[in-house]
């Protein structure tokens, strides 16, 4: 939209771009560095059963989020065919066993592995050690769930509460025990030997090379037809394969093999010519409405492929042997087999041909024989005397004899056709012959060269034997002048491999030291971790004891009849003491044990928005509470936690690829992304929906944007400056000058508005730009902003006029009056302009005006849907508390509980069924064409506004001329 405007203003400052502070932390720098690099790399693992027991080259990869080394076939594989759980796990290895062959035993399972080499198992082994060692360590921190088996943050989040969160789930290791772990370290290549990491995926397996990248092709095509199939389950997928007759290329389909209930399975109505007889459970059907594809024999012929028939089947050939010749007739010998049955199967369609003329002549011969007894009566002399008659009967003689002429060219036509097949065959069957013929001659060469092959390996194996019996008695006669003494070279390569033995158990050695003092540490992790459990456990039973007998003194009291003149009543000093309890703040001493000292509801929430207000009541404080602690309790149920577990199995199905577009994925956007997941499903999303402008862009435009606003002045600065300290005053990350949240927050305003001149800064940009840095970085932010900005919003939405925004809030009353007409029609009769809270909701998506929990699940689905989301909710929340609206009577009220009943709703998952279930049907394409509707009417309107203010003002001006001064006096008179 502004791609003049950022070439105008980003070329003069390209010289002190390279002078200007970077602006992204090094931190964050680092943490995309760390995620491009992944610990994958092919390893052998054994596997099968009996006789078919062996290694079989698998495509291992890491995954930080649970833990688990996750294997696949191929690089490109969708689905893992298994994991390894490395976070419980202990790793050795055999000197004495074969090369780079190690073990990985788990719980009740065991993994036997083999690396190319003894470096890359090394490699192999000590990220994994280290792997193991972090994920403990991340394990044992404060901020996890209760349950240990709840996965970690796959990549460390790069906002503001992804910081806030590694402060307290990393724990600091301490410097001794570091020390001894890098004592214990082996010395080995940093990358595994160009083995390991992504850019050994490009490459073919060590152990099996031959035709990988056509495997490989295939499972890409695989993998990207899946998601053009609308289920997952079987009844949508069809095997298709193409024929080539009469060179039309013809689609036919495989039918889904018939269920173990139903052996009878149903046959297509054109199946049963095709069918390949009865030992398979399938069939194969003429698929017509396909549209017609390369055939693969086609695209293999042009290259496609990048290999030809012959240099495949050189590749292919089982032949081993010194010469060159023996390949040379081999792959000659294998050349004429393909021409002799291409020559084959082309005689068995002239065959057919022939046999196809000799029938049409046979018909021709017969009509021909036909004509001609039609034709005898003519040459007899015409009885009737009619001259009239005479005449159309010599017509009709001289018609069949033109047809039996031309009967008869065709018939000769057609016989010199006969001749010539006729010959042609000939040809080809003495072709074929003198082709046996030299076929059979090739055989007798190919085996006359192989008995001369056998025979020189004979002669060499003799040779060889010959010159060992030469130099034993070479070696003995050296020998006899030192008898008792062995051979010098002997004794050297004796003392290499005692010395390549001694440096392979060393080690070997320290790694088991290493391996020892790690599991040593993870164990007694593991038992103070459950002590730690057993302590808090106790303190909570204790604590609901508590709980317990002050509610049961309490309903003691409410049983009895207490008078209300009595002011210091028993019930009334429960009560008091009640609220006390439940408002009071922890002490000192309790400070100093939080593992012993429930704290059901800290102060901040995970996004760093404040719980419990203090400068408000104590009522209204524990209301807060009451708020805070029902939103926790629906945070644990186990719809939560199976979406959880929802997102897990689909992060590790992409692990080897990007993310798509897909239904799939909108239903888990639309069920709310975990919150250690955010951060990297919002930077994908934003990554998404920007890349028509970054692609055009140079990769620090960003940068380049900061040192203008830092070089330039900016007339959106000082409003810029004004609004940093009140854009979300109640998160810890914003609420002070020295918060870590505005100086970033600074940075992408200043930026948006160097690239955006005719918006510069409008109020609400503020609290959309510090929403995104709560997840992302700097820059990723800024994209976000432009996302929102230029691509989900219309124009004019966050301009001086607010032209979009007004546009968008009489679409939304057409919505209302559409799907919730009740509730609109009580408004109308109390006349109460809801408009002027919802245009705040549109314009900065609800910020402010939600509990946290449930605004970012509308983030969610809003970062990856686009404005419609915004309508969706809305309507939604109108809908979850119309029966209280309905329930009001008068104006005030219901214009009093429509500032703050937003903050009444806690159940998500009761809104999201709303916003996405009842307010069904809801098509955008419907809010496009309101919106230009509306947006024609607004114009007018504001156009008659600008003719109605300037005539205002031309009248004002010549009454001001005409007016004479008087006194106050006789202007009151």
């Amino acid at each position: 939209m502004h791609e003049e405007e950022d070439g105008s203003e980003a070329s003069p400052c390209t010289a002190s771009r390279i002078a200007a502070s970077r602006s992204v932390d090094v931190a964050e720098v680092e943490a995309a560095k760390e995620q491009a690099s992944k610990l994958c790399g092919y390893l052998n693992k054994l596997s099968g059963k009996g006789p078919l027991r062996g290694y079989k080259p698998r495509w291992f990869v890491y995954d930080p989020r649970k833990c688990y080394l996750y294997y696949f076939k191929t690089p490109q594989d969708a689905l893992p065919l298994g994991h390894i759980e490395i976070g419980d796990a202990c790793f050795s290895y055999d000197v004495e066993g074969e090369e780079g062959q190690f073990e990985i035993r788990t719980t009740g399972k065991e993994f036997l592995l083999k690396a190319p080499s003894r470096q890359v198992m090394h490699y192999w082994l000590q990220q994994l050690q280290q792997k193991r060692w972090e994920y403990s360590n991340t394990r044992g921190g404060a901020g996890q769930r209760d349950s240990w088996s709840s996965p970690t943050l796959a990549y460390a989040p790069t906002g503001l509460v992804g910081q806030d969160n590694d402060a307290l789930v990393f724990d600091k290791l301490s410097d001794s025990m570091e020390k001894v772990r890098s004592d214990f370290a082996m010395e080995t290549e940093t990358d595994g030997g160009g083995m390991v990491g992504i850019q050994s995926a490009r490459g073919p397996s060590a152990t099996n090379p031959l035709n990988f990248s056509l495997k490989n092709f295939g499972t890409e095509l695989r993998n990207s037809m899946s998601y053009l199939r609308p289920g997952r389950g079987g009844e949508s997928r069809r095997s298709v394969f193409y024929t080539n007759s009469n060179s039309n290329a013809e689609e036919w389909e495989l039918v889904d093999a018939p269920t173990k209930d139903f052996p009878e399975h149903k046959h297509h109505p054109d199946a049963h010519r095709h069918s390949f007889g009865s030992a398979f459970a399938f069939d194969f059907v003429r698929n017509s409405a396909r549209p017609k594809k390369p055939l693969l024999r086609d695209m293999m012929a042009s290259g496609r492929f990048g290999r030809t028939a012959e240099t495949r089947s050189a590749e292919s050939s089982p032949v081993e042997c010194n010469g060159s010749k023996p390949l040379e007739m081999q792959l000659r010998l294998q050349s004429q087999q393909e021409e002799l049955s291409r020559m084959q199967h082309e005689q068995v369609k002239l065959r057919e041909e022939l046999a196809s003329q000799k029938e049409l002549v046979r018909l021709l011969q017969q009509t021909l024989r036909t004509s001609q007894c039609d034709r005898q009566p003519v040459h007899r002399p015409p009885p009737a005397p009619d001259s009239s008659a005479a005449s159309d009967q010599t017509q009709g003689s001289e018609v069949t004899l033109q047809e039996a002429g031309q009967l008869a060219a065709l018939l000769q036509e057609r016989n010199g056709q006969v001749q010539d097949l006729c010959g042609h065959m000939e040809r080809l069957a003495l072709e074929k012959e003198s082709l046996q013929q030299e076929l059979k001659g090739l055989k007798i060469k190919v085996g006359e060269i192989n008995d001369q092959l056998g025979m020189l390996m004979e002669t060499i194996q003799a040779k060889d034997e010959v010159i060992i019996k030469l130099s034993q008695p070479s070696s003995e006669q050296s020998a006899t002048p030192n008898e008792g003494s062995p051979s010098p070279n002997k004794d050297q390569e004796e003392v290499d491999i005692l010395k390549d033995s001694l440096q392979g158990y060393k080690s070997q050695n320290k790694f088991l030291n290493k391996e020892i003092l790690e599991l040593t540490v993870l164990r007694r992790n593991a038992e103070s971790r459950e002590k730690t459990l057993e302590a808090k456990y106790t303190v909570l039973e204790a604590k609901l004891c508590q709980v317990e007998s002050k509610y049961l003194v309490l309903l003691q009291e409410v049983k009895n009849p207490v008078c209300s003149s009595s002011e210091q009543s028993p019930g009334r000093e429960v009560i008091s003491r009640l609220l006390e309890d439940a408002l009071q703040a922890e002490s000192s001493d309790q400070q100093e044990h939080p593992i012993f000292k429930p704290n059901v509801v800290s102060e901040y929430d995970t996004f760093g928005f404040k719980t419990v207000p203090e400068e408000e009541e104590e009522e209204e404080r524990l209301v807060a509470k009451v708020r805070a602690l029902e939103l926790k309790s629906l945070s644990m149920t186990d719809q939560e936690v199976s979406v959880g577990v929802k997102w897990e199995n689909y992060l590790a199905s992409i692990m080897n690829r990007d993310p798509v577009r897909s239904p799939e994925l909108k239903a888990l956007f639309r069920y709310g992304v975990p919150h250690e997941h955010r951060s990297q499903v919002w930077r994908w999303c934003v990554s998404f929906h920007v890349k028509k402008f970054r692609d055009n862009l140079a990769p620090d435009y960003y940068e380049t944007l900061l040192n203008v606003a830092r070089d330039k002045p900016n007339p959106a600065s000082k409003q810029i400056e004004l609004d940093l300290l009140r854009t979300l005053p109640n998160n810890k990350h914003y609420s002070s000058p020295s918060a870590g949240g505005i100086q970033k927050l600074r940075n992408v305003l200043m930026a948006f508005s160097w690239r955006n001149p005719d918006i510069g800064y409008c109020q609400g940009l503020n609290r959309l730009a510090a929403i995104a840095l709560l997840y992302l970085d700097q820059e990723d932010a800024f994209w976000s902003l432009i996302a929102i900005v230029e691509v989900f919003m219309p124009r004019d939405y966050y301009t001086k006029t607010l032209l979009g925004s007004q546009v968008d809030q009489r679409v939304f009353k057409d919505l209302m009056s559409e799907k919730l007409p009740r509730l609109h029609a009580h408004f109308e009769q109390n006349k109460v302009d809801f408009s002027l809270i919802t245009f705040n909701w549109f314009l900065v998506v609800f910020v402010d005006s939600l509990v946290s929990d449930i605004l970012f699940k509308i983030w969610d689905a809003f970062l990856y849907e686009g404005p419609k989301i915004i309508f969706r909710f809305a309507l939604a929340l109108f809908k979850y508390k119309e029966e209280e609206f309905l329930k009001l009577q008068d104006s005030t009220t219901i214009f009093k509980y429509l500032r703050h009943f937003t903050h009444t709703i806690l159940d998500s998952r009761k809104l999201m069924s709303i916003a996405f279930g009842d307010m069904n049907p809801f098509p955008m394409r419907q809010i496009q064409n309101r919106r230009s509707f509306h947006l024609e009417k607004v114009r007018l309107e504001l156009t008659e506004l600008e003719a109605i203010r300037q005539t205002f003002l031309r009248e004002r001006e010549t009454s001001q001329d005409r007016r004479s001064f008087v006194s106050d006096d006789e202007e009151d008179n």
